[in-house]
């Protein structure tokens, strides 16, 4: 299942984002390396600062999907005030991210 995200920061959110940014990029890594992470980045306000951010994202489901909001560090540390999540079939995709699912999937079907 694929998931698109928008999430806006809350009010004067900026230095709270910029002191948790580490952790959310680390904890994207691994969702990344799991082959998850379709497309992600910043939403930026007309001066080009930080206002919020933006992920499609693919889990084979939806728990873990869940699993991932909940050890979000933008979530966990309310950097993130408004957060809108809707179901979405991506078309077109960065050919990296089958081709780790593919190994992946053949890795899991060869015997121990």
């Amino acid at each position: 299942m694929q998931f698109m995200i928008k999430a806006m920061d809350g009010e004067n959110k900026l230095e709270k984002r910029l002191e948790v940014r580490a952790q959310h990029i680390e904890n994207i890594q691994k969702v990344k390396e799991y082959g998850s992470v379709i497309c992600a980045g910043g939403l930026l306000d007309e001066e080009g600062k930080m206002k919020g951010s933006f992920l499609i994202l693919d889990f084979e489901s939806k728990e873990l999907f869940d699993r991932y909001l909940a050890r979000e560090p933008y979530i966990i540390h309310k950097v993130w005030e408004d957060v809108q999540i809707e179901i979405c079939n991506t078309v077109i995709q960065n050919d990296e991210i089958k081709i780790k699912k593919r190994i992946i999937s053949l890795l899991l079907k060869c015997p121990g």
